[in-house]
């Protein structure tokens, strides 16, 4: 036991060892600029066709521009790296650039320029100045050559300047949340490129360090980004030597050889990648330089891959994050993504508790009513003292010695009055009479305040329902509110394999498929996305691939929607989804009052989104113009509540809630909806205020009833649901009222509209409403009273148009259907 704390206590100072050298180092090279001194020191060796220096100037101009902090110490790093090579030509030429940077600068900022805007023609315009100042000095002339000579070096310069500019905030210490562009990515190799040829001349036991440091630049790209990114690298960085030294020109092909081989390997890990290199340098090394430079090549090559080997992995996974294209970046994309949807989820779950507080808020206020109840007559009582036995001098009798007896009576004459506007029971009155010397007075106080308590109890009572409404309202919010959250936080899970699997299994029977993306699996709820060359209106979509992907599901996938192409070349765009166990026919006949074109019904069938199907019929009171509008903005507005998500007895109440408060007239409409599951056929009816719906199922006629008032009536009612198990081949037929009153001289419609529905022979949904709308118009001999609407709904199974296809070869795979 002693001995395990002790290897604990040991492993924790390690791991605070680590941790504290780590930052130590993290704070040298970033903070504290050693980082941008090595380069800025490598950077001022670095010449390239013998005399051009291009690098100095730009890389001082960006770190001036980016960390103006920084620029005396890269001023130095500059100057020593120049001095290192021996060459004081070119060491003068960085004094001297520097020197005439910060004097153009200092006129730049005098004329109000923008830094950012002129940076690259100030270092091109100092890089060429600088050149033909020392040319002057060195030369006494100037020579068309000098000229050329100082042109091309300052245009290198600002496009290295544009260069540095995007890649030195590469290396800044800070973690990236986006992935590094293809600019930023050239850019930085760019800067690794030229920081190595600061390296040229560097030997050790006969190894150029410029050589070793190439080939293991090529091997971390490689083997982090692929045989692109790898074969890129090889090339900047084996041209850019190549400038630097002649002779070195062959590195260039043996580099993008290199990066490519050991790019296509990269699934062999670092074995596979370091297998490329070194298959690149024999090849290379044989075929190019000659046999007597393949050992020295070789050498340096085996020096890179074992530095290559000894890398951590940590430095590569980090560095795969930033490149895109690789799964690394993929996974960190994931990660962040996964943080803005919990960020998002708990958002919207802050709402959804916002919105039940507020709830809870309303409905607790509702339990109080009874103490307010008897608060109000305490207020009512005192308010009639204060006009009767205030100035009278039996109050001190009445309510110090006799208060249980005063109170009793007036809250008797007070229940009283309260149900007639005359006090009728005489012994009250009589007792009264006795115990009060202005028994009469007080009476007629009462009877004339209880108007005003009426009214104020009255508007109490609306108040509290009202509060009710917005109870219930808040309440189905915050549950929508609630779902949507929980469905954020849902994991999205990583399909590229199903998608590879599904492609596969689709080409594998003589289909040619461009893209396959899976956004769910769920049972029920499949949404795929396939794009395929163009099909030339084949319909290959519905008749082929649908088929195939029931059998792979082991579900009825269908095209929900499909975008042909527009020329052959193009590709169409197919999006399938799992089909609904049952389907709906809709049939519907209506008629407005007298034959007029306006009919105060209004009717809807709605497609939910969660695999309900709603049907609904509302009736305005009356006939016209205004019934039309009051039925048709009720079924709007339902429209859009039941598209939000919320429960649809919460639904109604809402429009009803939002028709009480707006009629100000005697202006109501009635609604009969019906909620149908598409996976199970299970229906609820709510019905308000309007008469029954009728249910075929072979030779039996069931009806569906409820009593619920008209909606916008009263602002509050109890919505009584009544559920039915509907099953294939039933027929669902709704109505309005005017079906019922059409038939004026049928003493019982009920009876007489099942026995119809009985003897119908057709099944189609439009025949049977136009038969029944025929019937009634023909029992009234051709009078039509009143508007008149039916809705007929047949339900049956859904069966796939095409067969399904067996494909042998298919996936084993099924998400099952979330909790």
């Amino acid at each position: 036991m002693q001995s395990e704390l002790v290897m604990e206590r040991s492993k924790s100072r390690v791991g605070k060892w680590i941790h504290g050298t780590k930052s130590r180092l993290e704070t040298i090279l970033f903070q504290r600029g050693l980082l941008l001194f090595v380069i800025g020191f490598l950077l001022g060796r670095a010449v390239i066709l013998t005399q051009v220096t291009p690098f100095a100037i730009p890389f001082f101009g960006a770190v001036f521009f980016l960390r103006r902090e920084r620029a005396p110490m890269i001023i130095a790093a500059l100057l020593a790296g120049a001095i290192s090579t021996s060459n004081l030509q070119n060491t003068a030429f960085i004094m001297c650039g520097i020197l005439v940077f910060l004097i153009i600068n200092r006129f730049v900022k005098l004329s109000s320029l923008s830094l950012v805007k002129t940076l690259p023609i100030l270092v091109f315009a100092t890089s060429m100045i600088g050149r033909l100042i020392l040319s002057l000095l060195t030369e006494r002339t100037l020579a068309n050559t000098n000229w050329i000579l100082a042109a091309v070096e300052g245009a290198l310069g600002m496009i290295l300047t544009i260069i540095f500019i995007q890649s030195i905030p590469v290396l800044s210490i800070k973690k990236r949340t986006q992935a590094l562009k293809n600019e930023e990515i050239i850019s930085f190799i760019i800067l690794l490129a030229t920081m190595l040829t600061g390296t040229i001349g560097w030997v050790v036991y006969g190894f150029s360090i410029e050589n070793i440091l190439s080939r293991y630049l090529v091997l971390i790209f490689a083997y982090v980004g692929g045989a692109a990114i790898g074969s890129t690298v090889g090339v900047v960085t084996g041209l850019i030597l190549a400038l630097a030294n002649v002779a070195s020109l062959y590195q260039m092909s043996m580099l993008a050889f290199s990066g490519l081989l050991g790019g296509l390997l990269k699934d062999g890990r670092k074995i596979g990648v370091g297998m490329g290199l070194l298959i690149g340098t024999l090849l290379i090394a044989l075929y190019g330089s000659g046999p007597e430079f393949l050992y020295p090549n070789l050498m340096e090559s085996v020096i890179a891959v074992l530095l290559f080997f000894f890398t951590p992995s940590k430095v590569t996974s980090q560095l795969s994050k930033y490149i895109p294209g690789t799964v690394e970046h993929a996974n960190e994309q994931q990660q962040y993504l996964r943080k803005v949807r919990d960020v998002t989820a708990n958002r919207v779950e802050q709402f959804s508790n916002l919105f039940q507080a507020l709830s809870s808020s309303f409905t607790d206020s509702d339990v109080q009513a009874d103490d307010q109840s008897e608060r109000e007559v305490d207020y009512f009582l005192s308010h009639v003292t204060e006009k009767t036995c205030q100035n009278c001098f039996k109050k001190e009798t009445c309510w110090a010695k006799n208060f249980d007896a005063t109170y009793g009576y007036m809250t008797g004459i007070m229940e009283e009055l309260e149900q007639t506007t005359e006090l009728t029971n005489y012994s009250l009155k009589r007792d009264f009479d006795k115990h009060c010397i202005k028994a009469n007075k007080v009476i007629d106080i009462i009877g004339k305040e209880m108007s005003h308590y009426h009214a104020n109890r009255l508007l109490k009572k609306q108040v509290r329902e009202s509060r009710k409404i917005v109870a219930d309202q808040l309440r189905g919010v915050s549950h929508v509110m609630g779902d949507f959250a929980r469905e954020i936080q849902k994991e999205r899970d990583n399909l590229h394999q199903q998608e590879e699997q599904i492609m596969d299994a689709i080409q594998s029977m003589g289909l040619e498929v461009g893209q396959v993306e899976i956004y769910c699996l769920d049972e029920g709820n499949v949404d795929i996305e396939m794009k395929i060359p163009a099909c030339g209106g084949r319909g290959e979509g519905e008749k082929v691939i649908a088929p195939m992907l029931s059998d792979i599901l082991k579900e009825n996938i269908i095209v929900k929607r499909e975008v042909c192409a527009e020329h052959e070349h193009d590709t169409c765009h197919l999006y399938f989804g799992s089909a609904k166990d049952f389907v709906i026919e809709t049939g519907v006949a209506n008629a407005a009052k007298g034959g007029a074109w306006l009919s105060g019904d209004s009717h809807s069938t709605i497609e939910l989104g969660a695999g309900k199907y709603a049907i609904a019929i509302s009736d305005g009171m009356g006939n016209g113009e205004r019934a039309h509008q009051e039925s048709t903005e009720t079924i709007q507005l339902l429209q859009k509540i039941l598209h939000s998500g919320i429960d649809e007895t919460v639904a109604i109440k809402s429009v009803n809630s939002v028709l009480s408060l707006r009629n100000t007239d005697e202006m109501f409409s009635t609604l009969d909806l019906a909620m149908i599951d598409l996976q199970d056929a299970s229906a609820k009816f709510l019905k308000i205020g309007s008469i029954p719906s009728f249910i075929k199922r072979g030779d039996r006629v069931m009806m569906v009833e409820s009593g619920n008032l008209p909606m916008g009536i009263i602002p509050e009612f109890d919505v009584e649901v009544v559920s039915e198990q509907l099953k294939a081949g039933d027929l669902l037929i709704m109505m309005s009222d005017g079906i019922y009153e059409g038939v004026k001289n049928i003493e019982n419609p009920e009876f007489w509209m099942k026995r119809k529905i009985r003897e119908l022979d057709t099944d189609k949904p439009q025949e049977i409403a136009d038969l029944i709308m025929e019937e009634v118009i023909r029992t009234e001999y051709g009078r039509i009273d009143d508007d008149m609407t039916i809705v007929v709904a047949r339900i049956k199974r859904n069966i796939p148009k095409w067969s399904t296809i067996p494909i042998y070869s298919a996936p084993s795979f099924r998400k099952k259907k979330a909790q």
